[in-house]
């Protein structure tokens, strides 16, 4: 798919990090954005920034998510391009006892379930609605209708201790990245899924340089953070080029992760 202005794109969670970087990128190109995210004024400055539109949206939410929808296309016409990057986590032993008070606890179950209804509902009802208004357009000249770039993590397939939820949300995107690319073959919609690695974001932006330094130097190539940019550079490629179908890619310095 080549991008230009007549493209449009929808980015999840696009009000900062992986997704602010995704939604530059192909402004940057000509694309015409539209971020998804709860971060109003966040969301707001960056559209503005870039020409494009924010819609405040919960991706749990089905109402939430069907405004965006409509309100993205409003502005700015059917996407051909959606990229998931919403997502959160917690850090939570399965079972566990109190070292002060002895008490033995588990994970508390409605905590284990937002998790998985942010990161892999939230995550496959983007993608069904994003699909199902693909199916409108005409193809491009490569026959692609609209590509689609989910957002796993290497927890998918090396989650840490206390990461049972976010790892099991994120290895279910892994799981159904082929499925879904073999669903919308039929109507010319790639889907493809990145892992990212450690990456500054802003969730590590508060923590202390010396524990970001730490962090770097647990990559073994190059050791460092990742930088955003580096994550919308492949969300980008996965988008262009038209044989990248049905994968889920690694981006992480050959790290792999030990168990805290």
């Amino acid at each position: 798919m080549e991008l230009n202005s007549g493209i449009s794109a929808v980015i999840t969670g696009g009000a900062s990090g992986l997704g602010e970087a995704t939604a530059r990128a192909l402004a940057a190109k000509g694309v015409k954005v539209a971020i998804f995210d709860l971060q109003e004024e966040k969301g707001e400055k960056v559209a503005k920034e870039l020409g494009g539109v924010f819609c405040k949206v919960n991706v749990t939410d089905e109402d939430s998510v069907d405004a965006g929808f409509a309100k993205a296309r409003a502005a700015n016409g059917q996407e051909r391009i959606l990229v998931n990057c919403a997502g959160t986590g917690n850090a939570i032993k399965t079972a566990s006892k109190d070292r002060e008070t002895g008490e033995i606890k588990h994970f508390p179950l409605d905590k284990f379930n937002l998790i998985i209804q942010i990161n892999l509902v939230g995550t496959f009802r983007c993608i069904a609605k994003s699909a199902a208004g693909m199916m409108s357009l005409d193809p491009l000249p490569n026959g692609d209708r609209g590509a689609i770039v989910n957002t796993g993590s290497v927890a998918a397939q090396d989650g840490q201790i206390g990461q049972a939820a976010y790892s099991a949300s994120k290895a279910g995107v892994v799981g159904m990245t082929l499925p879904i690319a073999r669903d919308l073959s039929s109507i010319g919609v790639r889907v493809n899924t990145i892992l990212p690695g450690i990456f500054d974001t802003p969730l590590l932006a508060g923590a202390p340089e010396k524990v970001r330094q730490a962090l770097g130097a647990q990559v073994p190539y190059p050791s460092r953070l990742g930088n955003p940019a580096e994550y919308a550079s492949l969300a980008l490629q996965m988008i262009t080029n038209g044989y990248f179908n049905g994968e889920t890619v690694r981006l992480d310095g050959a790290i792999r992760m030990a168990p805290r």
